[in-house]
């Protein structure tokens, strides 16, 4: 077991979780009983932690070595062809050239001709989009054209990342070739390339701030709307996004909640008894409710210090999110 570095530890947690990871029978059991435990609460408090139990394939035999190595080489035969338009693409051109080929391999390929339907808002956000070639048009849902996206371009990763629906359609202009990586495939390569956490973000901040204008404009005067027809993790980026300040009021079924905004950094974040940096993490994860957005003109005196770096907290809130829909 290896514990992060630099960060406090409950010891009751460490210690329950050594007692599961060397018990002899921990494995066969779940082996031999599908339906076993596995998700196993902490003796020390509320917490909990999930274990997933894999058994490494074994191609024991030559034959089955080389048939698994001939379907690689076929694969990599396949989508080679598009290696170069990912390099050419912004997110992944700082990646070297077997990091490509890895991502090249996670993605499936399709093909559209020109008036094709590639999206529809309100369809689950569960696919990153790259356009290898071609050129989609952003539709509303009066089909009006907020904008267009050619080829290296990316599309689905706010709702992807959120985990709420589509909240545009997207259509083909001209014939053009779709590359789709799944949301499991998605969270795997941000885990294991860290650098495109960032780019990711600078993605999301360019594309609220260019495609969804009118929205942001209509929001920073004081908006009020409901939390099912635009995700929290949207609100909060604009809000960032455009250096914002303010107060985000949230009533949701379960209580309310605030959250402080000073020139895009969150100051304050309050829901129920959660304070600071837990019920910002809360209330990005809120699915129900009503919210309402305050603007000041001018900065709270005295100044209060951001609780906290606001991609960090995101990406964090994203991902216990995501936890708790697993």
């Amino acid at each position: 077991m290896k514990l992060p570095p630099g960060k406090a530890t409950c010891l009751i947690l460490a210690e329950d979780i050594i007692g599961m990871t060397t018990d002899d029978i921990s494995y066969e059991s779940v082996h031999l009983n599908p339906r076993a435990k596995k998700k196993f609460g902490c003796s020390g408090c509320i917490g909990a932690i999930k274990f997933e139990y894999k058994k490494e394939r074994d191609f024991t035999t030559l034959q089955m070595k080389l048939l698994v190595e001939a379907e690689r080489k076929e694969k990599i035969r396949q989508v080679v062809k598009y290696t170069d338009s990912l390099k050419a693409n912004a997110l992944f051109g700082t990646l070297k050239d077997d990091e490509i080929l890895d991502i090249a391999i996670l993605l499936e390929y399709e093909d559209f001709v020109s008036g094709d339907t590639i999206a529809r808002k309100g369809f689950p956000g569960n696919k990153l989009f790259i356009i290898i070639s071609g050129k989609v048009e952003v539709l509303n849902d009066e089909e009006t054209v907020l904008g267009e996206m050619g080829k290296n371009e990316v599309f689905g990763e706010m709702s992807l990342l959120s985990g709420g629906n589509l909240s545009t359609t997207i259509r083909a202009v001209e014939p053009c070739t779709i590359g789709t990586m799944s949301q499991k495939n998605f969270r795997h390569t941000l885990n294991r390339h860290p650098e495109l956490q960032t780019l990711f973000y600078r993605l999301l901040v360019s594309r609220i701030t260019t495609v969804n204008q009118q929205r942001t404009d209509e929001l920073a005067s004081g908006m009020v709307g409901q939390i099912a027809d635009i995700s929290m993790v949207e609100i909060c980026q604009m809000l960032n996004a455009n250096q914002k300040t303010g107060c985000l009021r949230l009533e949701s079924p379960r209580f309310n909640g605030r959250v402080d905004f000073d020139e895009g950094e969150v100051v304050k974040a309050d829901i129920g008894s959660k304070k600071g940096q837990e019920a910002f993490f809360e209330i990005v994860s809120l699915t129900q409710g009503r919210f309402k957005f305050v603007q000041q003109s001018t900065p709270p005196e005295p100044r209060l210090e951001p609780i906290g770096g606001f991609m960090a907290m995101l990406m964090e809130g994203m991902k216990r999110l995501d936890d708790l829909e697993e």
